[in-house]
């Protein structure tokens, strides 16, 4: 249900720059909320499923007063089998909401701003890595102060602007030609009417926020934070390419070791054309 929302709300990506009111938008939040829920549901139905039929072993429990015998090695699969959900290829690439921040260091830990689109590391790492070269001149200070200290509420998602002064090779390789701007939450809209607070993110914040990624900028590198994993990560240094693919697996991020990379570089994506008969082949990251 949430990829038929998703696609009604954005409409072949017409409506990718909706105001944060608008229907289109509205539909898109649905979405990301209804996967949120079902994420929920999974999660609890999964748990249910364990403490019925493979319960913990009570070591001053005997066998024989258990309530359920310990399942077979075939019995355990076969009751644990869900059926996997049929999910249609559509013609273009859904934005979809993966809750991330941007930080800058403090003495105790960071500080940083709420991105709701787009937190994985296949897709922040080479903007942020690309913007922080050409757009900001190599200087983290600077990009630090329009990223986190000059943002009101928060970002609903970093756009193309960001690669200013790029060569058209990297602008190409990372967009494949298309262009959307960065979108700050400045005109949010609570259910009460109240005004918005800043969706300030640090150390003592992050877990309690629903939030899968982190990014903050340290005078070395980018330090990658798979937020629900740890409180640590590994830093991709500035001089990485902004070309690079990353892994989107969280348990390849939570070593202080070297960054996980999927492909070294990626080739330049040919330009969109509208969609024909047959369904266009969809962008290699897909925007979340």
């Amino acid at each position: 249900m949430s990829d038929y929302l998703l696609a009604a709300g954005q409409w072949r990506g017409q409506n990718h720059d909706a105001k944060l009111d608008s229907p289109p938008k509205m539909l898109m939040t649905a979405a990301s909320h209804s996967l949120s829920v079902l994420a929920l549901a999974d999660t609890a139905d999964l748990k249910a499923l364990r403490a019925e039929y493979d319960p913990a072993p009570t070591p001053d429990t005997p066998q024989a007063e258990r309530s359920l015998p310990p399942p077979g090695p075939a019995e355990v699969p076969a009751r644990r089998a869900r059926a996997q959900p049929v999910i249609p290829q559509l013609p273009w690439s859904p934005l979809l909401s993966t809750p991330s921040f941007i930080a800058r260091p403090t003495e105790t830990g960071y500080t940083g701003i709420h991105v709701h689109f787009d937190g994985q590391p296949s897709s922040k790492l080479p903007l942020l890595l690309a913007a922080f070269q050409y757009k900001f001149a190599r200087d983290a200070e600077v990009m630090a102060r329009h990223l986190v200290d000059d943002v009101v509420i928060g970002w609903d998602e970093l756009g193309t602007d960001l690669l200013d002064n790029a060569p058209p090779e990297i602008t190409e390789a990372l967009t494949g030609g298309q262009q959307w701007p960065s979108r700050t939450m400045d005109h949010l809209i609570t259910t009460d009417g109240s005004p918005p607070v800043r969706m300030t993110v640090t150390e003592h914040s992050a877990a309690d926020q629903d939030i899968q990624w982190g990014y903050i900028l340290r005078p070395h590198g980018i330090e990658v934070l798979p937020v629900p994993h740890t409180g640590a990560g590994p830093v991709v240094g500035w001089d990485t390419d902004p070309r690079t693919v990353f892994s989107e697996d969280p348990g390849h991020w939570t070593s202080p070791a070297s960054a996980p990379v999927v492909v070294p570089l990626r080739a330049a994506r040919p330009p969109r054309t509208a969609p024909a008969t047959t369904a266009e082949k969809p962008r290699p990251s897909a925007r979340r």
